[in-house]
């Protein structure tokens, strides 16, 4: 089982990039610093609820279907 912030990193980059997006890009829809979301995706930073909404919400998905690739991939 891999650090969940890793994993978590790596999907939030997975579904930054299959929408085409920068992490500038990305970070204006959600309304935050571009440094935090390369920190979420390289797993150095642990996104909060709200910031998991924001992020769901730029990325045009849900915290939900987030959440249930984070299970599948690190084994929660």
């Amino acid at each position: 089982m891999g650090s969940p912030n890793i994993t978590l990193g790596k999907i939030i980059a997975g579904l930054r990039h299959s929408a085409g997006l920068s992490q500038e890009e990305l970070a204006d829809r959600a309304s935050i610093h571009r440094t935090y979301v390369s920190q979420i995706e390289r797993g150095l930073k642990s996104p909060t609820i709200v910031m998991l909404l924001k992020l769901s919400k730029a990325l045009e998905t849900t915290p939900s279907k987030i959440m249930r690739q984070l299970e599948a991939e690190s084994g929660w």
